[in-house]
Protein backbone atom coordinates (compact mmCIF):
# COMPACT_ATOMS: atom_id res chain seq x y z
CA UNK A 1 0.00 0.00 0.00
CA UNK A 2 1.28 3.61 -0.56
CA UNK A 3 1.33 6.10 1.90
CA UNK A 4 -1.42 8.10 -0.47
CA UNK A 5 -3.68 5.15 -0.12
CA UNK A 6 -4.34 5.10 3.74
CA UNK A 7 -6.87 8.17 3.66
CA UNK A 8 -9.30 6.03 1.23
CA UNK A 9 -8.21 2.80 2.34
CA UNK A 10 -9.69 4.55 6.18
CA UNK A 11 -12.63 5.55 4.28
CA UNK A 12 -13.26 2.10 2.95
CA UNK A 13 -12.47 0.40 6.35
CA UNK A 14 -14.77 3.16 8.12
CA UNK A 15 -17.52 2.10 5.84
CA UNK A 16 -17.44 -1.32 6.28
CA UNK A 17 -17.67 -0.97 9.82
CA UNK A 18 -21.38 0.28 9.28
CA UNK A 19 -22.24 -3.51 8.74
CA UNK A 20 -21.68 -4.33 11.89
CA UNK A 21 -24.12 -1.80 13.03
CA UNK A 22 -26.25 -2.90 10.63
CA UNK A 23 -26.19 -6.45 11.59
CA UNK A 24 -27.22 -5.53 15.15
CA UNK A 25 -23.82 -5.45 16.91
CA UNK A 26 -22.44 -2.45 18.66
CA UNK A 27 -19.00 -1.35 18.43
CA UNK A 28 -16.66 0.55 19.93
CA UNK A 29 -15.29 3.39 17.48
CA UNK A 30 -12.42 1.98 15.46
CA UNK A 31 -10.01 3.69 13.25
CA UNK A 32 -7.93 1.42 11.15
CA UNK A 33 -5.36 3.36 10.71
CA UNK A 34 -3.29 1.62 13.36
CA UNK A 35 -3.86 -1.85 11.71
CA UNK A 36 -2.62 -0.64 8.62
CA UNK A 37 0.38 1.14 9.66
CA UNK A 38 1.23 -1.36 11.79
CA UNK A 39 0.79 -4.35 9.52
CA UNK A 40 3.50 -6.30 7.71
CA UNK A 41 1.60 -6.34 3.97
CA UNK A 42 -1.44 -4.73 3.20
CA UNK A 43 -3.37 -5.70 0.26
CA UNK A 44 -5.90 -3.35 -1.26
CA UNK A 45 -8.87 -3.34 -4.12
CA UNK A 46 -9.23 -1.02 -6.45
CA UNK A 47 -7.96 3.37 -7.10
CA UNK A 48 -9.43 5.20 -4.51
CA UNK A 49 -8.83 1.84 -2.32
CA UNK A 50 -12.29 0.27 -2.13
CA UNK A 51 -10.92 -2.61 -0.04
CA UNK A 52 -8.03 -3.83 1.91
CA UNK A 53 -6.84 -6.87 3.33
CA UNK A 54 -4.04 -5.80 6.46
CA UNK A 55 -1.68 -8.73 8.01
CA UNK A 56 0.43 -9.33 10.43
CA UNK A 57 2.37 -12.47 11.70
CA UNK A 58 1.36 -14.20 14.94
CA UNK A 59 2.85 -17.53 16.30
CA UNK A 60 5.12 -18.09 12.85
CA UNK A 61 1.31 -18.07 10.68
CA UNK A 62 0.15 -15.08 8.58
CA UNK A 63 -2.71 -13.25 10.64
CA UNK A 64 -5.08 -11.21 9.20
CA UNK A 65 -5.75 -8.69 10.98
CA UNK A 66 -8.51 -6.86 9.36
CA UNK A 67 -10.26 -7.58 5.75
CA UNK A 68 -12.44 -4.36 4.81
CA UNK A 69 -14.61 -3.58 1.15
CA UNK A 70 -16.38 -0.77 1.12
CA UNK A 71 -20.28 -1.53 1.23
CA UNK A 72 -20.81 0.24 -2.19
CA UNK A 73 -18.29 -2.92 -3.50
CA UNK A 74 -19.81 -5.39 -1.76
CA UNK A 75 -20.70 -9.14 -3.03
CA UNK A 76 -18.64 -8.36 -6.07
CA UNK A 77 -15.86 -10.67 -4.76
CA UNK A 78 -13.71 -8.10 -3.86
CA UNK A 79 -13.30 -9.68 -0.19
CA UNK A 80 -12.65 -12.96 -1.85
CA UNK A 81 -10.00 -11.53 -4.36
CA UNK A 82 -8.42 -10.00 -1.33
CA UNK A 83 -8.37 -13.05 1.16
CA UNK A 84 -7.21 -15.44 -1.66
CA UNK A 85 -4.59 -12.60 -2.86
CA UNK A 86 -3.46 -13.00 1.30
CA UNK A 87 -3.42 -16.53 1.62
CA UNK A 88 -1.35 -16.92 -2.10
CA UNK A 89 1.49 -14.40 -0.51
CA UNK A 90 1.71 -16.26 2.52
CA UNK A 91 2.56 -19.19 0.96
CA UNK A 92 4.79 -17.50 -0.84
CA UNK A 93 6.44 -16.48 1.63
CA UNK A 94 6.99 -19.78 3.11
CA UNK A 95 3.80 -19.38 5.60
CA UNK A 96 2.26 -22.70 6.22
CA UNK A 97 -1.25 -21.36 7.50
CA UNK A 98 -3.37 -17.94 8.24
CA UNK A 99 -5.13 -17.23 11.32
CA UNK A 100 -7.79 -14.79 11.85
CA UNK A 101 -10.39 -13.96 14.58
CA UNK A 102 -13.99 -13.10 13.61
CA UNK A 103 -17.46 -12.97 14.78
CA UNK A 104 -18.95 -16.59 14.71
CA UNK A 105 -22.49 -16.08 14.03
CA UNK A 106 -22.52 -12.79 11.59
CA UNK A 107 -23.53 -14.17 8.06
CA UNK A 108 -20.15 -11.99 6.65
CA UNK A 109 -17.59 -13.00 8.89
CA UNK A 110 -16.82 -16.54 10.35
CA UNK A 111 -19.52 -18.55 8.08
CA UNK A 112 -18.05 -16.67 4.74
CA UNK A 113 -14.57 -17.61 5.80
CA UNK A 114 -15.62 -21.29 6.35
CA UNK A 115 -16.66 -21.67 3.17
CA UNK A 116 -13.14 -19.97 2.28
CA UNK A 117 -12.03 -22.61 3.93
CA UNK A 118 -10.78 -21.91 7.03
CA UNK A 119 -12.07 -23.91 9.92
CA UNK A 120 -12.32 -22.78 13.46
CA UNK A 121 -8.95 -23.31 15.95
CA UNK A 122 -9.76 -24.35 19.22
CA UNK A 123 -8.21 -22.92 22.08
CA UNK A 124 -6.30 -25.50 22.93
CA UNK A 125 -3.89 -24.96 19.97
CA UNK A 126 -2.96 -21.29 20.39
CA UNK A 127 -0.23 -20.22 20.40
CA UNK A 128 0.76 -17.27 23.18
CA UNK A 129 0.64 -14.30 20.06
CA UNK A 130 -2.96 -15.11 19.27
CA UNK A 131 -4.22 -15.73 22.93
CA UNK A 132 -2.74 -11.93 23.48
CA UNK A 133 -4.53 -11.07 20.28
CA UNK A 134 -7.49 -12.06 21.57
CA UNK A 135 -6.60 -10.36 25.14
CA UNK A 136 -6.32 -7.48 22.85
CA UNK A 137 -9.37 -8.02 21.27
CA UNK A 138 -11.66 -8.14 24.56
CA UNK A 139 -9.88 -5.51 26.41
CA UNK A 140 -11.15 -2.93 23.30
CA UNK A 141 -14.47 -3.97 23.72
CA UNK A 142 -14.60 -6.28 20.35
CA UNK A 143 -16.33 -8.92 22.00
CA UNK A 144 -19.96 -7.53 21.58
CA UNK A 145 -20.51 -10.97 20.33
CA UNK A 146 -19.52 -14.74 19.89
CA UNK A 147 -15.69 -15.00 18.67
CA UNK A 148 -13.71 -17.32 17.40
CA UNK A 149 -10.10 -18.13 15.82
CA UNK A 150 -9.82 -19.33 12.33
CA UNK A 151 -7.44 -20.94 10.90
CA UNK A 152 -6.47 -22.39 6.84
CA UNK A 153 -3.49 -24.43 5.62
CA UNK A 154 -1.82 -22.44 2.60
CA UNK A 155 1.54 -24.39 3.03
CA UNK A 156 2.64 -27.33 0.98
CA UNK A 157 -0.53 -29.86 0.67
CA UNK A 158 -2.82 -27.15 2.54
CA UNK A 159 -1.31 -28.26 5.81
Amino acid sequence: MRWADVGSAREAGLAAGTMFAEAGLALPPDDPREVLLGARWVLVAHEPVRGFAAVGVLDGAAHLEELAVHPECGRRGVGSALLEAVCGLARCEGFAAVTLTTFRDVPFNAPWYRRRGFAELPSAAWGPGLREQWRREEEAGIAVAPRVAMRRGVGAGGV
